[in-house]
């Protein structure tokens, strides 16, 4: 048996590379269980595997427990989910100011995914070439946000290759997740860092100003720089899983360090007297932006949202 890593799933097949760089088509055997995840795919990119090549068809007999991954909610099966990869260095959302818009709340329900699955984050703006003084002085206000919380962010555009140097240093020797919704130029973008991938791009839909999927499966590609990055198809939502209502604000940084502060122990940051993160709100020490994804979050409590 040979230990390999996968690196694209479509589905019924995947494609492994060998540690030797050899990539060849394999298949599962049986069913695949970790840790009680229920999920509609049993392999997911980034995942380490073992396969075998008997009579010359390589199949998966194990899978490695994995150090981190990420999730989104099934969209056929509302108990169960889809995992997107496993074992990342670092998880990138990608976002733009405008064709199409990005609205904060995206952005904030990716950050806490990724911080309860232990993922670092990273906010990547492109399209900046499209923005005017405005508009850009906007996009640094906001980018500060994720700045402060500790969430590295960058600005860039794959037209003029202003802030490429940033997103490759985000992505050098990493195995990185590129996600965000369709259009966002996730497959420019990582075109620009390394030519020779040469993915496949779309454009924004005239008529509703959203992307155009180009990407059909999650996939790893190896770097010219080093490193991989794990392209995904557009995702229009973001369901979380495995938090509850109360666990909620622990996933939330700036909110993190202040639930000590709070006056009862059970505070959920709505309409409690004492509460210090309604404090900090009215203080300006944390973004109304932030504020607002948290009380979306919180008042979605449905099984698309959170674990009953």
């Amino acid at each position: 048996m040979q230990r390999a890593r996968i690196i694209k799933s479509t589905g019924s097949w995947y494609m492994a590379e060998l540690t030797n760089g050899t990539v060849v088509a394999c298949r599962v055997k049986g069913k695949f269980r970790q840790k009680n995840i229920r999920s509609t795919n049993p392999v997911a990119v980034g995942d380490w595997v073992g396969i075998d090549g008997a009579e010359g068809e390589w199949v998966i007999n194990t899978i490695e427990e994995r150090s981190n991954y990420i999730v989104r909610k099934s969209v056929n099966l509302s108990h169960e989910s889809h995992i997107i990869a496993s074992n990342l260095d670092l998880a990138i959302v990608v976002a733009t100011m405008k064709d199409p818009v990005t609205f904060p709340a995206f952005i904030d329900r990716f950050c806490t995914a990724a911080e309860i699955f232990h993922i670092p984050v990273a906010v990547v703006f492109n399209k900046i070439d499209l923005l005017n003084e405005e508009e850009r002085a906007l996009l640094d206000n906001f980018m500060d946000v994720y700045k402060t919380l500790g969430y590295e962010s960058v600005a860039c555009s794959s037209v003029t290759n202003e802030g490429i140097s940033d997103v490759e240093r985000l992505l050098k020797n990493k195995v990185s997740l590129f996600s965000g919704h369709s259009g966002v130029g996730k497959s420019s973008l990582i075109n620009c860092i390394d030519s020779g991938l040469d993915l496949r791009t779309g454009v924004v839909s005239s008529a509703h100003r959203t992307g155009q999927h180009t990407t059909t499966f999650a996939e790893m590609h190896k770097l010219s720089i080093g490193g991989y990055i794990v392209d995904t198809p557009g995702i229009r939502g973001f369901g979380m899983i495995d938090v509850t209502k109360e666990e909620l604000a622990g996933y939330f940084p700036e909110m993190r360090k202040l639930l000590p502060e709070c006056k009862f122990y059970n505070c959920m940051h709505m309409n409690e007297p004492g509460c210090a993160v309604k404090k900090a709100l009215q203080e300006g020490l944390i973004a109304p932006t932030r504020y607002n994804s948290y009380v979306g979050m919180y008042e979605n409590n449905n099984e698309e949202t959170f674990r009953t």
